[in-house]
């Protein structure tokens, strides 16, 4: 006699061993992201420790792992944490000043000199926490960051709970925390062993940019990475002024020039890269570099719209960033990076179908966690990947009703829609609410630099 599917399928639920997990998280959708991007109705996974060990059917999740600790989404969609792949954190304390201008005025008459006055250990450790805190809020549970004092960006990171890349800016001026670029080489290899092995902060070597280091600096900044065997984050071809200036001085773009003096051999994260040529893409994809896109910065300053189709096309693996707050961006939100990427794209190509939304999910989760090298870790829900995830509110108003879930996430769903997000099997926001920060805390800190920094502006 020939049994039924389901009573086989029950039979073998029942007669398979049980494995004991630490947490069952149950959701009315799962968004995999995985190869073959599956979204599963009334899914599960389970976890042990900060690592998923399951991702399947509600059924049969629970069929084959127990665990003491339950949480119950059954009208959320899970989906990845959402990785930002390059922002200036402790800039969140500059928010809102020098807004409307261009990326050289903004840096040399305003950026440059209020970051002299005030820049300290203290700013960069407060500014990083009230951004992580923006971040986490928004379902954010990475971001690789290019700052200065970048042991503070970590210690912040740490005490947030979220995952950072943090890159110890080096540049050939004097800068507030490191006097000329053999300074701040030597404080990053200080950085980069401190924090070897830690398990939320990877640090990372991050020269400037080709127009703000010489040839000497970026070779020495090459080598720090790979002997330590950390990534290389650097600004790449933000603004035509740029490339038009770099290829006056060298006589090539800054990827050939960057790519003839060994800068791109090995792990490179390239923030921008707004004006590459098609051989500049051709050289970016031979050596495997991941291009960081801030859709809302490129916007903001006028940079133009990087040619994200066309990376995309011949492999190259695109992250979103927000780039930092003050005249840049002034929020840390991926949700609406999401959605700027897409129509950016659209309005630039003049084909509504250049950017689908979800390829743009993608790049927030698992082509974001390529494009920082991270893949085997981070960027999907699946068995074996870290438990970094965040739950959105399927009853919200705003994204009620649903037909299409990836263009739900980019078109209609925003920042203030997450309701919990887990980085490395923590829970550090419930209910929209951050768990283990203080906001009036931040508030009050962030009041007190405002001051400071507003007295500086004044005695320029």
């Amino acid at each position: 006699m020939k049994l039924p599917a389901s009573l086989l399928l029950g039979l073998v639920l029942n007669l398979a061993p049980v494995f004991a997990a630490d947490l069952l998280v149950r959701a009315g959708t799962v968004v995999t992201m995985d190869a073959e991007r599956r979204v599963i109705p009334d899914g599960a996974i389970a976890i042990e420790g900060n690592r998923i060990v399951a991702v399947g059917p509600r059924a049969e999740v629970e069929a084959a792992h127990s665990a003491p600790r339950v949480l119950d989404y059954p009208e959320g969609i899970l989906l990845p944490g959402l990785l930002n792949t390059h922002t200036h954190a402790a800039m969140s304390l500059f928010r809102g000043i020098a807004n409307d201008r261009t990326l050289d005025d903004w840096l040399q008459h305003f950026i440059f000199p209020a970051e002299a006055r005030n820049v300290t250990a203290d700013f960069v450790y407060w500014g990083t926490r009230l951004a992580a805190a923006e971040m986490l809020m928004g379902g954010t549970t990475l971001f690789v960051d290019m700052y200065y004092f970048e042991e503070e960006v970590g210690r912040a990171a740490a005490d947030a709970g979220i995952r950072a890349i943090a890159g110890q800016t080096i540049i050939q001026f004097p800068v507030p925390d490191a006097a000329t670029p053999v300074a701040g080489l030597a404080r990053t290899e200080d950085f980069l062993k401190r924090f070897a092995g830690h398990p939320l902060v990877t640090a990372a070597v991050a020269p400037h940019a080709l127009y703000t280091n010489d040839r000497e600096t970026l070779v020495a900044c090459r080598r720090l990475a790979d002997k330590y065997g950390v990534p290389l984050v650097i600004h790449l071809s933000e603004t035509k002024k740029e490339q038009e200036d770099m290829r006056a001085r060298y006589g090539k773009s800054p990827a050939a020039v960057l790519t003839d003096w060994g800068v791109f051999d090995g792990p490179t994260i390239a923030a921008h890269g707004v004006w590459l040529s098609d051989a500049d893409l051709e050289l970016l994809r031979a050596r495997k570099v991941g291009i960081a896109h801030n859709p809302a910065s490129n916007m903001m300053l006028s940079s133009g719209a990087a040619r994200v189709g066309a990376m995309r096309r011949i492999g190259i693996p695109v992250g979103l960033g927000t780039d930092g707050p003050a005249g840049s961006n002034n929020d840390f939100n991926l949700f609406e990076e999401m959605d700027l990427a897409a129509k950016l794209q659209k309005v630039s190509t003049m084909d509504p179908t250049s950017l689908r939304a979800e390829d743009v999910v993608a790049m927030a989760t698992i082509e974001g966690a390529r494009s920082i090298h991270m893949d085997q870790h981070l960027g999907s829900v699946e068995a074996g990947k870290l438990a970094d995830w965040l739950v959105l509110d399927a009853t919200a108003l705003n994204a009620t009703p649903m037909y299409e879930i990836y263009s739900q996430i980019v078109y209609a769903f925003k920042a203030s829609n997450v309701r919990d997000v887990m980085v490395n099997g923590v829970l550090l926001v419930r209910n929209g609410e951050l768990l283990y920060e203080n906001p009036a805390e931040l508030r009050k800190k962030a009041e007190e630099f405002r001051r400071s920094v507003s007295e500086s502006l004044l005695r320029q």
